[in-house]
């Protein structure tokens, strides 16, 4: 998919499950959310806060629930998609198109409780950044990038750095590295054309 400029071309571009979403659709409007498109994907919101988000991949649809490690999950339908890595999102997949729609209703009145409530599930932002040694290297080897990379603010070294720890293979994290060294350089953050 390109660049995405509303919800009825994000169903539309969706790998197979037009009916699925749009079935989601109607319960998420119902539930009074506002609706936008955030990265690329549909994303409900209260009160200028991110609640819940909707997308589609090829072997599964679903929602996105910001903090959703805190909903109540009698179903047992809630998982966490990167485990380690994500605290308060969770999602809810689905593979078939014929959908429950008083439960997808009842999971999303909880998440409305919690928004109202205030409950939050904040990110560790504290969380030191620990330099992989091959950036490192290039680091040694491009003085100017190091300075670039002290400039930014912790959440986007940590997300550089974070990028290239995530590659298993050598080859993947010199890569990733040729590639993140002029956006460094650039004062740029790994993610700030999603922002």
């Amino acid at each position: 998919m390109g660049k995405i400029d509303s919800v009825d071309e994000y169903i539309e571009n969706a790998p197979g499950w037009q009916d699925g979403l749009r079935q989601l659709r109607q319960i998420l409007l119902a539930a009074v959310f506002d609706e936008a498109i955030k990265w690329g994907s549909p994303c409900y919101t209260k009160d200028g806060k991110n609640v819940v988000g909707l997308g589609a991949f090829k072997s599964y649809f679903g929602l996105w629930f910001f903090q959703g490690a805190l909903l109540p999950d009698p179903q047992n339908v809630l998982i966490n998609a990167q485990e380690g890595k994500t605290k308060a999102l969770r999602q809810w997949r689905f593979t078939d198109e014929i959908i429950d729609t008083e439960a997808v209703a009842s999971y999303l009145e909880a998440a409305i409780e919690i928004h109202d409530r205030g409950d939050l599930i904040m990110p560790d932002r504290g969380r030191p950044v620990s330099i992989p040694p091959e950036l490192g290297e290039a680091f040694t080897a491009d003085p100017a990038a190091k300075a670039a990379f002290d400039q930014l603010t912790l959440g986007k070294r940590r997300e550089y750095a974070d990028h290239v720890v995530e590659a298993k293979r050598a080859d993947t994290k010199d890569r990733r590295i040729d590639k993140i060294i002029p956006m460094i350089r650039a004062g740029l953050g790994l993610h700030d054309k999603y922002r």
